[in-house]
């Protein structure tokens, strides 16, 4: 009889210890990029830890990101800034968690790229001329479109416009570019980064610093969301989500030359782009700034005026009262 009690307390006491031990698990579907690879570094590496929740984060490519999105799939995904009004306009709300790809200041992304020894000057001279970019519907793509519209003064439509524009998968923009394909091309970063170290191709214009000059605000492309009655059953473990990628954020961005020399092992990029890319291209906050607020308001105020929106909402009313903020 003793030991029948005994055996019941060891029991007991373990599933009380598994319990104990049991974590909420968050599931993150981020975009498919090494660069984003080396800000969850510290995560992956349980560098960045949880007593209460485990993140189990995948990478998906843009296609998949979009398609997640209506599904809820994931508890929090990393989605463009357009997606937000857009989603709404078909009964979808979705909420704020963090800021995920900010411009820095004087920012090299959002260029317009042509052959060093192209006869291109200015943007001007690209009227008539061919545009290769990653993705026309992008909200990366609906910032350049502000820029050269609002301060390079450039019909933008994509119908009888300046520029003729032609979609092409991100990696062979540089080919396309080099072939004479088309005249000029909306780099992505990886691309940008490796056009400026070979010398062979310069830049019209870097339009994200037309965005700071002209708006007061760095342009945010992408943001992490969830969903209210996700948030709603289990605030707690969002709040704990929102530490980890901070925390994580904030160890690649102290030890870039580490997270870079790591993740181009895999990636097979350069080991220096990593740490390029956080100064020059794009900062991964994990946090909400007033400008980031400020930065939503203004791709969507300028996307109306393109026909693109015909409503949107303030950026106080999406973002998560518990967000990390800087």
């Amino acid at each position: 009889m003793k030991k029948l009690t005994l055996v019941a307390a060891t029991l007991a006491v373990g599933m009380t210890s598994a319990t104990a031990l049991a974590k909420d698990k968050v599931t993150y579907g981020y975009l498919l990029d090494p660069s984003l690879e080396g800000v969850l570094y510290a995560i992956k590496q349980g560098i960045v830890k949880s007593d209460t929740i485990e993140i189990d984060a995948k990478a998906l490519a843009i296609p998949a990101l979009i398609q997640s999105t209506p599904t809820k799939r994931f508890d929090v995904l990393m989605n463009a800034v357009m997606a937000i009004p857009l989603a709404k306009r078909r009964g979808l709300d979705l909420v704020v968690l963090s800021t995920a790809l900010r411009a820095p200041d004087n920012s090299v992304g959002a260029g317009v790229w042509v052959k060093k020894d192209s006869p291109y000057k200015t943007i001007a001279d690209l009227k008539g001329k061919t545009i290769g970019n990653y993705a026309l519907r992008s909200t990366g793509t609906t910032w350049i479109r502000i820029a050269l519209w609002k301060a390079h003064k450039m019909n933008v439509s994509y119908k009888g416009g300046d520029f003729r524009w032609v979609q092409i998968p991100a990696p062979a923009l540089l080919t396309a570019l080099e072939s004479g394909r088309v005249d000029a091309a909306t780099l992505i970063h990886a691309q940008a980064f490796k056009a400026l170290k070979t010398g062979n191709y310069r830049a019209l214009a870097y339009t994200n610093r037309d965005i700071k000059k002209m708006f007061g605000v760095n342009a945010v492309a992408a943001v992490n969301v969830t969903y209210p009655e996700k948030l709603k059953a289990k605030p707690a473990a969002f709040k704990e989500f929102n530490r980890m990628l901070r925390e994580s954020a904030l160890y690649a961005m102290k030890n870039a030359d580490k997270v870079g020399a790591a993740i181009s092992k895999d990636s097979k990029i350069d080991p220096e782009f990593f740490k390029a890319w956080m100064a020059q291209y794009s900062a991964f906050p994990a946090a909400v700034s007033d400008g980031d607020m400020k930065s939503m308001e203004v791709v969507w105020q300028n996307a109306k005026e393109m026909g693109i929106l015909k409503t949107y909402p303030k950026a106080a009313d999406v973002v998560w009262k518990d967000a990390i903020r800087e």
